[in-house]
């Protein structure tokens, strides 16, 4: 989760205060233990990944109780007034940017220039990748076959999709993952892992204690490591610092160790569909506000154009040395300017998108990522042939 190591709002001291009022404000029908949510938000908070049911359970309780603060029915206190019944008023903290920014999404920026850098999720005002790099890829998308534990083909073996990241990452793809094994387009033989873990940015990846609990998710899932050969991987880190793209300098790092450790771990991963925030527009902390959340682009281009370079630090190719990294690929574009509708798709963000951070996507939120990867992946030239099966 991109967490930071102050006192969430949303914390214990809120659910005292809302445990004490919100009983008689509820309506009846929706019947919520709030000492119950009380312990799966705090369980949340530290990182633990929730059952389904328990997931749903919470969300739905963040929820009733956003609608009754709203109506006034249930009092929302800061870190400064909370436990104090006469602060006044109670209100959100405020947002840390402006909404929309001004911001100008990369698949349509063009030619124009944003801190030096230009338009386009490969470059040059270009959203699909260069020729060379294109081929490449169709090549090591065709290795992609059913593998079993041991990582031979086999035709009643798996292909296993994992998605690696943070808080965001791991709500997000949770919610895919029940989508997509819904979908009738998914091939049979696919498998689908959310590897990814709250208060795991790309930094926290290099512990290893952190590709020890992917590990135990694909063992629950009855896949082995060595079936893993295709990841989404949506980074970014904790409260970013620095003048113009300096932050995003320090991701791009942190994203080669962890590129690094991606494929020593699953040494089969073949492609990684690489993706930046959403829109951070109605954060209201620091945890990684605008402009950071939109820059974080940036570090994930540098790494495609780094391979496109064929520099040795992202090598996939065992004719040029040893390999030390998957083939790198966008994925799914996810920013857009808040209400300021993207022109390919008119895709959008509203507040109500947000959880009560304004960082972490609510239920509406977790839809719209899942909705656009799985568009993605059932409509890319690549990806469709090992998502479908179909060629």
């Amino acid at each position: 989760m991109l967490t930071s190591f102050r006192p969430n709002p949303f914390g214990a001291a809120v659910f005292a205060l809302v445990l004490c009022t919100l009983g008689a404000a509820r309506a009846a029908d929706d019947n919520i233990d709030w000492r119950k949510t009380q312990d799966l938000f705090q369980r949340s908070n530290r990182g633990e990944k929730l059952s389904a049911d328990d997931q749903a359970y919470l969300d739905h309780a963040k929820e009733v109780r956003q609608k009754l603060i709203a109506e006034g029915k249930a009092p929302w206190k800061d870190q400064a007034t909370a436990g104090n019944n006469n602060a006044g008023p109670a209100k959100l903290a405020p947002m840390v940017g402006k909404s929309p920014t001004g911001l100008i999404p990369l698949t349509e920026l063009g030619a124009e220039k944003y801190k030096g850098e230009d338009g386009g999720l490969y470059g040059g005002g270009k959203n699909e990748p260069p020729p060379e790099h294109a081929e490449a890829a169709a090549k090591e998308l065709a290795k992609i076959v059913p593998l079993d534990a041991d990582g031979n083909p086999a035709g009643t073996g798996k292909i296993v999709f994992i998605g690696i990241g943070m808080s965001n990452t791991t709500q997000e793809f949770s919610r895919f993952k029940q989508v997509a094994d819904a979908d009738a387009d998914k091939a049979t033989n696919l498998v689908i892992v959310d590897g990814a873990q709250g208060g795991k940015a790309a930094r926290q990846w290099a512990d290893e204690s952190v590709w020890q609990v992917a590990e135990q998710r694909l063992k629950a899932a009855g896949m082995s490591a060595k079936q893993v050969q295709v990841a989404w991987i949506k980074q970014a880190n904790i409260q970013p610092t620095g003048e113009t793209l300096d932050h995003a300098r320090a991701l791009h790092k942190d994203m080669e160790t962890l590129l690094h450790l991606a494929k020593k771990h699953y040494p089969n991963l073949r492609v990684a569909y690489l993706s930046s925030r959403i829109y951070a527009g109605y954060a209201r902390s620091r945890l990684n506000p605008e402009p950071f959340a939109y820059e974080g682009a940036f570090a994930m281009r540098w790494l495609i154009l780094d391979q496109i370079k064929k520099e040795a630090k992202l090598n996939y190719e065992s004719s040029r040395g040893e390999v030390v990294s998957p083939l790198l690929l966008w994925g799914p574009y996810l920013w857009a300017d808040g209400m300021n509708a993207r022109k390919a798709d008119g895709l959008v963000y509203e507040e109500k998108d947000f959880g009560p951070d304004g960082t972490h996507p609510s239920n509406s939120g977790r839809d719209k990522v899942a909705n656009l990867l799985l568009s993605f992946l059932k409509t890319d030239a690549g990806a469709k042939t090992w998502f479908t099966g179909k060629k």
